[in-house]
């Protein structure tokens, strides 16, 4: 079975690139080559913490992107070093989000920044010029009034407000809601994918369905807003 890594656009919803990943290996491989595919200048990259590795960050910055990369226990020495010199470094920013009722959850967030010079513990390996950014999330469900508490942490180089860096974190979400729909609509993850060349069709396919669902369903929502005298063309 191949995976397949892939660049996705937030302002237009859409699938930039995408990069199979070799046989026997995964993404950390797969995301360089990506990477050096697609112009970068100013833009910002967001990943997951599979892809907090130094040769993917040095290709963004070879490539004068800027990045916001999570940080996970598959990078033991710099999530505990943050983690354990954040409690006595000095808040850069503090941003708290007002509290947001969606599928049936109550959610608050609060995101604090740090100075890198202040909490990375291997700076000639990371850089020197790093901001930290941890994101605290409380969820309340509503009907059974469960509470939930979740941390996470965070790599940039981008010099910004809390309350950007939320954001900005956030929109991470987008591609993670597209595979959600890719799997839950689709089946992708169900679908065996025997050979490479195979498995890339095969996406695209299924890409191209998803953005014509999306499509028909902004039209129908439209049309039934109109309907309501809510909306004039």
């Amino acid at each position: 079975m191949s995976d397949i890594v892939s660049a996705y656009s937030v302002d237009t919803g859409t699938t930039l690139c995408t990069e199979p990943c070799e046989e026997k290996s995964n993404e950390i491989t797969a995301v360089p080559r990506l990477l050096e595919r697609m112009d970068l200048e100013d833009k910002i990259v967001t990943a997951d913490a599979m892809s907090c590795q130094k040769k993917i960050i040095d290709v963004i910055n070879k490539k004068k992107g800027k990045f916001l990369i999570e940080v996970k226990s598959n990078q033991k020495n710099l999530l505990w070093g943050l983690e354990d010199r954040q409690r006595k470094a000095r808040k850069m920013d503090c941003y708290k989000e007002e509290p947001i009722l969606r599928h049936g959850r109550i959610e608050s967030r609060i995101c604090t920044t740090y100075d890198g010079r202040d909490v990375v513990v291997d700076q000639d390996k990371w850089g020197y010029s790093l901001t930290v950014i941890i994101i605290d999330t409380s969820t309340i469900v509503k009907k059974s009034g469960e509470e939930n508490h979740e941390r996470r942490v965070y790599i940039t180089d981008i010099r910004a407000s809390a309350k950007v860096c939320n954001d900005i974190s956030r929109s991470h979400w987008m591609i993670e809601s597209m595979h959600w729909s890719l799997d839950k609509n689709l089946e992708q993850d169900g679908t065996k994918r025997k050979y490479l060349n195979g498995a890339r069709v095969l996406d695209i396919i299924q890409r191209a369905c998803l953005n014509i669902m999306a499509v028909w369903r902004s039209r129908r929502r439209k049309k039934e807003i109109k309907k309501k005298g809510m909306l004039e063309y």
